[in-house]
């Protein structure tokens, strides 16, 4: 497999697990198209041609120095120039790859948050309520962004000659997916029981040991689950901070995240919503690997870094 090749692998395994359906995806990426059509010339010129094809654009190709058979793969959650230095110390590193996107994936990172309304709205949250708040939320990561460095990592691969991607939103949904179709199959009546099963995950496992295992954040682990809902696994970064109090109007009960800031944790208080947070890096690492099990079973050799806790499931 070339770099271009585990890119479409990508790709194709985070359309396959997304909870909106590659039907609803088809119809999202054909409305980009008609946007574009109604460009002018010029608009055209600066437009992300990705976008037509590329359902998730905080994941993607960074740079190609070598358009090569990829053997050998250094993936980390965080790379930046400190790792690629360590790339090239290794050597025969093909490909460098990061979890939390870079370049232009980190660019477009908001983009990929309007999978979260429909999202929302699949758990019962009315979509102009969950599309509203959406947006607002959006507008706010996407200012925050601006300003950041986005190109450094990527003109340190340039110099390095080093092959580098980033795969963000595609591996996050196969952690939501594995997570979704593992807690349906159980009937959680209590947070503690949810809480013992997350712990079973070999990732979850693993960070528990350091301190940084799954934890109830808003709660008590004798609180009644309710309705569990996956809607901060995946979509890019934090929704909305509002969104909480809608979320229990529609008769949600217990929100897994990987992370939650003080904000989202008090509006998650006030609406009495329980908050389990699975564990940041963890749940990085649990998406992540379900997509380097391929590669691996073609072949490529993976050398984990930067807090990727491997595990391979082959």
């Amino acid at each position: 497999m070339k770099t271009k090749d585990i890119y479409n692998l990508a790709i194709k395994m985070g359309i396959e697990s997304d909870f909106r359906g590659g039907e609803r995806i088809k119809q999202n990426l054909s409305r980009k198209k008609k946007e574009y059509e109604k460009l002018s010339d010029e608009e055209k010129q600066t437009f992300d041609q990705e976008s037509l094809s590329n359902p998730f654009l905080d994941s993607r190709i960074l740079h190609i120095a070598q358009d090569k058979e990829i053997k050998k793969i250094l993936f980390g959650i965080d790379m930046e120039p400190a790792e690629l230095l360590l790339a090239k110390e290794l050597k025969d590193i093909d490909l460098v790859i990061s979890h939390h996107p870079l370049g232009i994936g980190l660019s477009h990172l908001a983009d990929v948050m309007e999978l979260q309304a429909e999202v929302l709205n699949q758990y019962g949250v009315p979509i102009n309520i969950a599309e509203k708040l959406m947006k607002e939320r959006i507008s706010e990561v996407a200012r925050g962004i601006n300003s950041v460095n986005h190109q450094r990592t990527v003109d340190a691969a340039k110099l390095l000659n080093l092959n580098l991607a980033c795969f963000h939103t595609v591996c996050d949904n196969l952690a939501a997916n594995f997570l979704k179709e593992k807690i349906e199959e159980k009937d959680f009546e209590r947070i503690g029981e949810l809480m013992n099963f997350l712990k079973t995950i070999p990732e979850y496992k693993e960070a528990d040991k350091i301190g940084a295992g799954p934890k109830v954040f808003v709660g008590e682990k004798d609180n009644y689950c309710g309705k569990i809902a996956l809607t901060e696994i995946t979509g890019g970064t934090e929704g909305s901070s509002k969104i909480y109090e809608k979320m229990a109007q529609a008769g949600l009960g217990t929100v897994i995240g990987m992370h939650v800031s003080e904000e989202h944790k008090k509006e998650a208080e006030q609406a009495n919503i329980n908050m389990v947070i699975a564990g940041h890096i963890s749940s990085d690492s649990l998406g992540i690997n379900l997509f380097l099990d391929q590669l691996e079973k073609k072949g490529i050799e993976i050398i984990p870094c930067s807090g990727l806790i491997r595990v391979s499931r082959i």
